[in-house]
């Protein structure tokens, strides 16, 4: 399927006035990359990005490291026919466009969620526990998935997961099955989301 069949696959919604862009629910890398999309006009700037992962409970040096990782590293390969801009701009619809080397292969190079894919990180790499990753493990599978010479695609692979470990890891330091499918679709985001904000109404109803 085309990049095009990808972009035709959006529609607007015309909500109080506004246009809203609505991720595909068949290429769900762009439900994942929404949750950033703080305005939902389809466009995550960099400070959009900052609050996303403020709004998950990430400090301000972490939000900041990721707003310009994120932003600089995606912003040209998703509006690859249009000139450089210097805020940074990733356009969601086009978010398959900046799938890096070196990962699991979960999204296909359309965005396409692929389930075989996402068991076959578990089934090589989960020795401890058959639904869940220690750092350890989680060292392993990413040593498994590096391409020769594929250093773009090896650091951006380190940084999403370590981030993922540790602000999704459990009690027991485990990264849990279900967590890192959630992350795939997104949902992983709005239910820290709602933790974080939660936690805060209860330290603040506290004082």
């Amino acid at each position: 399927m085309s990049s095009t069949s990808v972009s035709a696959s959006n529609i607007n919604k015309q909500e109080n006035g506004e246009k809203k862009f609505i991720p595909s629910n068949e290429f769900v890398l762009q439900k994942h990359a929404a949750f950033f999309d703080r305005n939902h006009d389809g466009v995550v700037y960099p400070w959009e990005t900052f609050k996303g992962f403020r709004a998950i409970g990430s400090g301000i040096p972490l939000s900041s490291l990721a707003a310009l990782f994120i932003n600089i590293g995606l912003s040209g390969k998703t509006r690859p026919e249009k000139c450089p801009n210097l805020l940074f701009p990733i356009e969601i619809r086009n978010i398959h466009r900046g799938k890096h080397g070196s990962d699991t292969g979960a999204y296909d190079s359309e965005g396409r969620f692929v389930p075989s894919k996402f068991e076959e990180i578990f089934i090589k790499h989960a020795h401890t526990n058959p639904d869940a990753l220690t750092k350890k493990e989680l060292r392993e599978l990413l040593t498994d998935n590096r391409q020769p010479k594929d250093i773009g695609g090896w650091i951006g692979a380190l940084a999403e997961w370590l981030v993922l470990f540790n602000i999704a890891k459990d009690k027991n330091g485990l990264l849990q099955k279900d967590t890192v499918r959630a992350v795939y679709d997104g949902s992983l985001f709005e239910q820290l989301e709602k933790e974080h904000s939660a936690s805060k109404k209860k330290d603040s109803s506290a004082v």
